[in-house]
């Protein structure tokens, strides 16, 4: 039998998955690359259309293949590739905007209506053997950075664009909710924007101590009680006075809306970075009478990977230690059961063998 050319990890419908082997993908633009995907990260949002098959108006109707956590290595360009060449390793920035729409000509491509996002329905991921990107999209990682490390640039990516979004500045007091990936990093990236306390909240007093060692300055663990009354014994324990500058949510959940917003000081910044249901309820007298800035943050924009790429080359944030497994690409559905069960912090998936 004839070796596979194009393996893929295909979501069929609601957790059933197989490997499929595709046709290889096409440089059909002139600016183009063909990566060979060496490592995958298994995202939140993959787990979710495995379990669910929808987030909110991205509905799956039909065989999608996953992933768009990548790095890998350049195997073919297009001829007017100039920036890249066959055998550079890159990471890969996994969303192609329209770049004609107002959105995207004013610098916020992320909110581009006609965006062609990796393993977000009806477009296809990077869990396969080789993936096509236009250059501009893929970012050449050092050489003191590996391919595993350059996997986790899209969740730094999103780090970076959640703390942007929150506008921190040297000598903030920075509350961050949720320590899985995106809140760990969140944290990091305000340690390296000079905050000078970061505090993570989790209701998981393992992801909290690894939080501690990490990133963070402090942690906080709610209690049973009311977001105003743990809002209140947070900015006591850790002696933010008035409130926190800066509060960024990559939870998702309800009560930590409520309680970020209570915790901030009068004309703070709470940034909703963590998606949950798709409505629910804000403490709308606090913001008003507190003059609370609240804000959005959807993935990532102009200059987000960039600075990601450079925070970590630099030594200021790392991310290696983020990586608690990699397995074969063969074992990708286990790896989906393990990290939906909440085992580890970053699983990697690595790429086909040859």
């Amino acid at each position: 039998m004839a070796a596979p050319k194009n393996l893929s990890f295909v979501l069929e419908s609601v957790k059933k998955v197989k490997f499929e082997d595709r046709p290889l993908p096409a440089i059909k633009h002139p600016h183009d690359v063909m990566i060979n995907v060496k490592y995958t990260g298994i995202c939140g949002s993959d787990v979710h259309y495995w379990d669910h098959g929808v987030i909110g108006p991205f509905t799956l109707k039909e065989p999608m293949v996953l992933g768009h956590e990548s790095s890998g290595i350049i195997t073919s360009v297009g001829p007017a590739v100039r920036s890249l060449k066959p055998g550079d390793r890159v990471a890969l920035e996994p969303g192609i905007p329209c770049r004609r729409c107002d959105p995207c000509k004013s610098g916020t491509y992320n909110l581009c209506d006609d965006m062609a996002f990796a393993a977000t329905p009806p477009y296809d991921g990077t869990l396969a053997k080789y993936y096509v990107l236009p250059e501009d999209f893929c970012y050449k990682i050092p050489e003191g950075m590996s391919l595993q490390e350059a996997a986790l640039m899209e969740p730094l990516g999103v780090a970076v664009h959640v703390t942007r979004r929150g506008g921190v500045r040297a000598g903030d007091q920075v509350v961050v909710f949720g320590a899985g990936p995106v809140g760990l990093l969140c944290c990091a990236v305000a340690r390296a924007f000079c905050a000078s306390k970061v505090i993570a909240v989790d209701i998981q007093q393992e992801r909290l101590e690894f939080a501690k060692k990490y990133a963070a300055t402090g942690t906080f663990q709610p209690a049973s009680v009311s977001a105003v009354e743990n809002a209140t014994r947070l900015k006591e324990l850790h002696g933010l006075g008035q409130g926190a500058d800066v509060v960024l949510d990559a939870s998702g959940a309800e009560a930590s809306a409520h309680t970020g917003i209570h915790a901030l000081r009068r004309g703070g910044t709470y940034v909703q970075g963590g998606m949950g249901r798709a409505e629910f309820s804000v403490p709308m007298m606090a913001v008003c009478t507190g003059e609370i800035n609240v804000k959005g943050s959807f993935r990532y924009g102009s200059g987000d990977y960039k600075l990601a790429l450079e925070l970590v080359a630099s030594g200021k944030i790392r991310v290696k230690e983020l990586i608690t497994k990699i397995v074969d690409f063969t074992d990708a559905e286990q790896a989906f059961l393990e990290v939906k069960a909440g085992k580890g912090i970053k699983t990697l998936i690595a790429g086909v063998e040859d």
